[in-house]
Order: structure tokens, then sequence, then C-alpha cells
């Protein structure tokens, strides 16, 4: 008899064009450093995704269904990216916030593009993730974020008007995110006629730069720019100070968090980031900035874009009446805003958003404030 009723109540379903996957969670992945020592940036997804998605399950959810997260630690590994890009593909999630570092996005985007999930990252800002993405046809790629190449054309040519004539180095840590965005930075300040003293690149994860120190002495250093990472910033920083070393340093989104501080400490007074234009200061933000704030964490960094990228997906599911990845992903590329945290947001066929604005952020006693250029 119960078996007879589940199959009268199946066929209801159907004859009323109702699909059971319609009834069922949304889940979507949030890929990124949950541990390792950029572990903060993985907590900053996973609170401002958690968060998004308690406030659209709070007013009924996607057309009545709840979104349900799945957290997934990539370290900020390349091959680690690539296996648990595979196990949400296996496990049939069609979607992802994530990844965070470009070195794990980029290869991780492979698998998503051919397995026709659509990954939307609000931290990675290599240009090549959705330039060789939209080459080959990938549609599923997306960025809600800035692009490197955006940071550069913004900085590079201020670094060359306000330090003109004093003595620049250009430093990196050889990784995707790093070196792109060092050499997006460069190619700008050396468009507008500065030209470094010295280009170097150090490996990310030493604990010795003393050898950095003496050829940034040598070079006489007036002004440092790094792309690279809080936890070799702050050692750097740290060690100039030691050998009575000093140069302004300015580097990009990475340090948008306490724990820039945290190891650097009294050092990293001063020093300057660029940052998409203060998310925090929006007015579309301010609800969701006093919950998250209420529940213990302060949303830095990539908290809200990662806020973002849930309530993105979100709304492409209801534009494409689907939960089809390709078809979400069209449908936002359709050339209308998508209201986010971070404000109205219009993607463009690359998948990349459009007119993204910046700020220029100085460290000061342990927290950090937007200056004018």
């Amino acid at each position: 008899m119960l078996l007879k009723r589940i199959m009268q109540a199946a066929l209801l379903g159907v004859a009323l064009g109702a699909p059971a996957a319609l009834a069922d969670d949304l889940k979507i992945a949030v890929a990124g450093p949950m541990t390792g020592q950029l572990a903060n940036i993985g907590d900053q997804f996973k609170q401002g995704a958690q968060a998004a998605a308690a406030a659209i399950n709070e007013k009924g959810g996607i057309k009545g269904r709840q979104i349900k997260l799945v957290i997934e630690d990539d370290v900020c590994d390349p091959k680690q990216a690539v296996s648990i890009a595979n196990r949400i593909v296996a496990e049939g999630i069609k979607f992802v916030d994530g990844h965070a570092c470009s070195g794990s996005s980029i290869p991780a985007s492979a698998v998503y593009a051919e397995a026709g999930v659509l990954m939307m990252t609000p931290a990675s800002s290599n240009p090549d993730l959705t330039e060789a993405a939209a080459k080959k046809g990938w549609s599923t790629i997306m960025r809600l974020y800035t692009r490197d190449d955006g940071q550069g054309e913004f900085v590079g040519p201020w670094i060359a008007e306000k330090y003109k004539g004093k003595r620049v180095v250009i430093l990196h840590d050889k990784g995707a995110y790093g070196k792109g965005l060092a050499d997006a930075v460069k190619g700008k300040m050396n468009e507008s006629g500065l030209k470094e003293v010295l280009y170097e690149g150090i490996n990310a994860g030493d604990k010795d730069y003393s050898a950095l120190i003496t050829k940034l002495k040598d070079a006489k250093a007036d002004f440092v720019y790094f792309g690279g990472y809080h936890p070799e910033a702050g050692l750097i920083l740290r060690q100039a100070a030691d050998q009575n070393v000093k140069f302004q340093l300015m580097m990009g989104d990475s340090i948008a968090s306490p724990e820039f501080w945290a190891v650097a400490g009294k050092t990293g007074e001063g020093v300057m980031f660029t940052f998409p234009a203060n998310p925090q200061a929006r007015p579309e933000a301010k609800a969701a900035v006093e919950k998250i704030k209420a529940s213990g964490f302060t949303p830095d960094g990539f908290t809200l874009f990662s806020y973002a990228v849930v309530e993105a997906i979100a709304q492409g599911v209801e534009r494409a009446g689907s939960d089809d990845a390709v078809k979400v992903a069209a449908a936002l590329k359709d050339g209308k805003p998508v209201n986010t945290v971070v404000g109205a947001v219009v993607f463009d066929e690359k998948g990349d958003i459009k007119d993204a604005k910046y700020d220029i952020n100085v460290w000061h006693d342990g927290a950090y404030t937007a200056m004018k250029p």
C-alpha cells in the first residue's frame, strides 16, 4: 500500500509538471583555502557565503529551494584545487563560489567548464582565467571581482607620477596572482615613464629574506611594489626593519585582512594597497555588514564578494528559470544589472564585471582606510 501511494504521488508530480528536483536543495560549493597560510581568505569566503545563503533562505530561498553550501578546502594549491573540482563535479554540484588564488582557479576551471559547472570566483584576479575560457568557448567560468590589468591601469600611472625620480623596485612571488599583478602594475608604470631599478622574484614560503633585503639596500629602494601575499610581506617588512632598511611598500588586494597586521605588526604602518572601492561602505551592504558583525566576524577582504557570488547565482537561477549552469551563465551575461551587496554589477561576454572601481588603502595602527590617490 505504501509503495502504491509513493508511485501515485510521483505520477501526480509529473502530471502537474513539477519535477522532484525543484523541491531539492540548491547546492553551492564554496572552494578556497580553508586551512594553511591563507586560511583567513577561506574564512572570508565561508562567512560571506553563509551569510548570503542564510539571508536568501530566510526569504524563502530560490523559487522555494533552499541553498545548501558545501565547503571545500584547496589550500590554494593547484593540484588540490583540481582534486576538489573533480569531487564537486562527481557530487553533481552545479555551482561554485570560488576559488581564491588564481593559481588554483585557472586549473580547476578546466574541470568545471568540461562538466558544465558554473564557477564564479570572488577573488582570483589573473586575466588569464576568463581570457583563456573565452578563447576556448567555456561559457561557465566567471569572475565577480576585478582583474589584475584593471589594477595595473589604476595604480601604475599613479606610482609613476607619485614616485617620479624615486628608486622603485618591483617584487613578485612567482605565482599566477603575484607575478600577474606585479607585471600588470610594472607595465603601466613603465608606459607612464617610470622604470624600476630592480625586478625580482622571491620564493613563497621562505622564512629568510635577508638576501633580498641586501638587494633592496644596495638598490637604495625608495618604493617597493610587491605582488604576493601577507605571510611573505610581513616577513620582508620585519626583516628589513631589523636591518634598518626603510622603503614604502605597496601591494595588491591580498592584504585586506587583519592577518597582514598580525604578521607585520608595527612594520606594517603606512603600507598601501589597492582594493575595489570599499564594499562595506555601500548602502546595499549595510544590513549584511551589520548582521555579519553581530556574529562576531568583520567582513573584510573578500567576504562581501563571496556573499555577492551567492546572490548572483541565485538571481541567475531565477532569471534562467532553471538550474542548468550553462543557462544560468547566459542569463547573468544578458546585459542587465545583477543586484548585490557590492553594488549592481554587469557581466561582459567573458564573464568579467564591467567598470570596476578601486581605492588606494593605507594601514595605520592595525586597521586600513581608503585614501585619495
